[in-house]
């Protein structure tokens, strides 16, 4: 049955209301843990983070709370990220892309243009690509990831200049990039003037004209409405992003291991339901974009990858990963340098 964006979203917080009341076992967790997301609380990461809760407290039968903080109560990416190595937080989720200021072969999924659909997304992630990326993620010694990364969504270029059509339309735009190494990398070779600034700083950016555009995939372009600050809609794709589940690894290890086991297949098991509502949410925007005013292009992404193998891009960063990363990128997408 086909539901429509207004009834999905009247639905899902109906349905996380008493999630986020705390349940009947509030006054009884032995471990009371903290989980903070950058994302509004009506984006599927935090629908599912609530239920994912919700279900670890009861089967718990009360001992473990974990309380969800959406849309940066906790600080930005950045914040988050320092509080979770320092066990000030237990819990958080943040995109591989920004990750690799600290773990640079996390950002291996950001190559652009790189995976050409989520058939090779996920045999990536959840396969030989995924487990080297979560070695080097524990390999800090203070933080890992759970296995399942949580989806994002292939991500679009969104501005109030022009449509995006061809590479040479990105010259001279002044385009909000996340703090990471590689979405700097990717647009100043695509022509662009990366400027990277934490989400929380996105909207009044756009608003106040600081930068002309951002990159975001379209259920995180609806749920923070970026489409009131933003005219053009690109559906370039040009990256898949995700979202890696991470602990603090002192205090996760601190819970019983029964208890820990419970954590673990939730977080997983919410991941995959987290992964089909974002992929419907994905698909079905366009529509509801359009109807806010925003208009949309199409591009093809040949012409984008000719553009990054003759600046050098895929060169540039085989050599950053390292032949043996590299390899298991094109084990999945292919020939890309």
């Amino acid at each position: 049955m086909k539901i429509s964006r207004r009834d999905f979203i009247k639905q899902t917080s109906l349905a996380t209301l008493p999630l986020m009341a705390g349940g009947a076992f509030a006054q009884t967790a032995e471990f009371t843990m903290k989980f903070g997301s950058n994302l509004p609380s009506t984006h599927p990461l935090n629908i599912h983070a609530y239920k994912m809760s919700s279900k670890v407290k009861l089967e718990t039968k009360g001992r473990v709370d974990i309380q969800v903080y959406p849309f940066n109560q906790l600080g930005n990416d950045t914040d988050m990220l320092s509080q979770l190595r320092s066990g000030a937080l237990d819990f958080m989720t943040l995109s591989p892309l920004i990750l690799g200021s600290l773990v640079p072969a996390a950002q291996i999924n950001g190559v652009g243009f790189a995976f050409k659909d989520y058939n090779q997304v996920w045999a990536a992630m959840d396969g030989d690509l995924g487990a080297h990326v979560r070695r080097q993620i524990a390999a800090t010694g203070t933080i890992f990831a759970f296995d399942k990364i949580w989806d994002n969504g292939y991500r679009e270029v969104t501005n109030s200049v022009r449509p995006i059509v061809k590479p040479e339309d990105l010259k001279g735009i002044k385009l909000r990039t996340p703090p990471g190494p590689i979405w700097v990398s990717l647009f100043k070779d695509l022509g662009a003037a990366p400027t990277p600034l934490n989400f929380a700083e996105v909207y009044s950016a756009l608003q106040s004209k600081v930068v002309d555009g951002q990159e975001n995939p379209l259920a995180i372009i609806y749920t923070a409405k970026l489409f009131e600050v933003q005219k053009y809609c690109s559906m370039t794709n040009h990256m898949w992003d995700g979202y890696w589940f991470m602990g603090n690894k002192k205090l996760f290890e601190q819970l019983p291991p029964d208890l820990q086991a419970i954590v673990t297949r939730n977080v997983a098991e919410a991941a995959v339901l987290q992964r089909a509502e974002v992929r419907r949410l994905n698909d079905s925007l366009q529509a509801d974009l359009k109807a806010k005013g925003m208009t949309f292009n199409n591009t093809n992404a040949d012409l984008f990858r000719d553009k990054l193998r003759q600046a050098g891009f895929y060169a540039e960063w085989r050599t950053k990963f390292g032949e043996d990363a590299w390899a298991l990128l094109e084990k999945y997408t292919g020939k890309l340098a």
